[in-house]
């Protein structure tokens, strides 16, 4: 039930105006407070080699908004930094992220107008007649009139506010997008590089069985060899064959998913096979707390939080009357020619406010829902922040695992290529069968392809670590 009580004395418009000026500063909304989330002194895992800080390079003043450094250029490929360089412009997740910001931006002028007066002009004209009277009579009128709505209890500047909050969610979605995009550009194209040197490695390892077949195959041609040895020889030939082709479909895989984060179509890109840059930047953790700046993901779950939090101070002014001031001036007569005479003026001034009386308790209600909304946002952003902590720590944690790891790879490798050298001069001097030589090869390549994997890995856990970190760093100024 809604009561309006219009007043028409000019007087006491503008009484009702200057109080309400007066009072437009009150707002019913709770004042917001960034939550409270853990804030650890130091990462755990965080190794005294991830400290450093690469050559160049320094730690970014902690801000979700700055602009991120080229952090692919790192890798030292040349063709990454340039698929990254284009990526802005032609990934589309980014463009539908770029988009929806333009939408909140365009939100945001429209919650602001809301608190300024409308204006609007108006003409009319109108000719009537009736009865048995042959006469017909002429109506002009023009006016300029406006309506505003004055903020009295804050709602309209919430309005405004939440506004403003969400265009700050939706930067954060972008750049969200875009770190997204340039990880999984990154990740995937080391990865190709990584296949591409797998694939190296396995056409020198089957020219070498090829040698190996032809020898055994000579050796039982003499009677030397049994048949055994050479089918164990053409076994693992084609195995090896049977890797290539397994690489060759990988690989292709790859390409397609860069060529859709490229915007290209799958059929239309290539990417030529080339020599794999092995770099492993050193990553600057900094401290936790910058953390809570740097990403995205975290930004944008603060900001809804005080989307949120606004929401409550909206549904807390319909406790509160509406109030609308409305004025209008213009001109009336029945013919053209003294339309705009003083005598033909017309003025009205008007004042309409409404209140609520008995809802059974909805607007109650509607305060309640968006109070225990503002507290799931809390605990979403807490959950946010707790999430990138302990991503931070895995991706620290697989750092310093992988470096040991790859140093036991190499290790094991170079072993394992002297054991397969000896095996093969040992069967050539028929000093041991065959099955031995073919053990010795396995282990030898299966060591390979694993210090391939090492060196891989590393480079795209340091992709990872850079993106739950929030990005790269800004180069220093020379």
């Amino acid at each position: 039930m809604s009561t309006h009580v219009p007043v028409f004395r000019p007087a006491t418009i503008v009484l009702t105006l200057a109080s309400a000026l007066l009072a437009s500063g009150c707002a019913v909304g709770p004042a917001y407070q960034v939550p409270a989330t853990p804030s650890p002194a130091a990462f755990k895992e965080a190794a005294p080699a991830a400290e450093k800080v690469a050559a160049g390079w320094t730690e970014a003043a902690p801000a979700d908004m700055l602009e991120r450094g080229p952090w692919w250029q790192l890798f030292g490929d040349e063709q990454l930094n340039q698929m990254a360089a284009s990526l802005e412009v032609t990934n589309q997740n980014v463009a539908v992220a770029a988009a929806n910001y333009a939408q909140a931006r365009a939100l945001v002028a429209e919650q602001r107008a809301a608190l300024f007066p409308v204006v609007d002009l108006s003409a009319t004209a109108n000719r009537s007649g009736g009865g048995g009277d042959t006469r017909a009579t002429n109506a002009y009128r023009t006016s300029i009139g406006a309506s505003w709505e004055p903020d009295v209890w804050g709602k309209l500047r919430a309005g405004a506010n939440s506004a403003e909050a969400s265009l700050q969610v939706s930067a954060a979605d972008l750049a969200a997008a875009r770190l997204s995009a340039q990880g999984e550009l990154a990740t995937n194209y080391l990865s190709l590089r990584m296949t591409d040197a797998q694939k190296e490695l396995l056409d020198a390892t089957t020219e070498g069985y090829e040698r190996v077949l032809q020898i055994t195959q000579n050796r039982f041609d003499a009677g030397v060899t049994a048949k055994s040895d050479l089918l164990q020889a053409q076994t693992q030939l084609a195995n090896a064959r049977i890797d290539q082709v397994s690489l060759v479909r990988q690989r292709a895989v790859l390409e397609h998913a860069i060529a859709v984060l490229l915007g290209r179509a799958a059929s239309d890109f290539a990417i030529a096979p080339a020599k794999w840059a092995v770099v492993v930047p050193d990553v600057p953790t900094g401290v936790p707390s910058t953390l809570l700046q740097r990403r995205p993901d975290i930004a944008a779950a603060e900001r809804r939080v005080a989307v949120a939090n606004e929401q409550i101070g909206i549904s807390r002014a319909a406790y509160f009357p509406s109030l609308t001031l409305s004025g209008s001036y213009g001109f009336g007569s029945n013919a053209t020619g003294g339309l705009f005479n003083a005598s033909n003026s017309l003025w009205s001034l008007g004042l309409s406010a409404a209140q609520t009386l008995f809802d059974a308790g909805a607007i109650k209600a509607r305060v309640a829902g968006a109070e225990a909304s503002r507290d799931a946002a809390i605990a979403s952003y807490r959950q946010t922040v707790l999430t990138a902590f302990a991503d931070v720590e895995n991706q620290l944690s697989a750092t310093r695992a992988l470096a040991l790891q790859l140093e036991l790879r190499r290790a094991a490798s170079e072993a394992a290529d002297q054991v397969e050298a000896q095996m093969l001069n040992r069967y050539r001097a028929g000093q041991v069968n065959y099955t031995e030589v073919v053990t010795a090869q396995t282990t030898a390549l299966n060591a390979r392809r694993a210090l391939i994997q090492a060196q891989g890995d590393r480079q795209t856990t340091a992709v990872a670590l850079i993106q739950s970190l929030g990005g790269g760093w800004h180069v220093a100024a020379q």
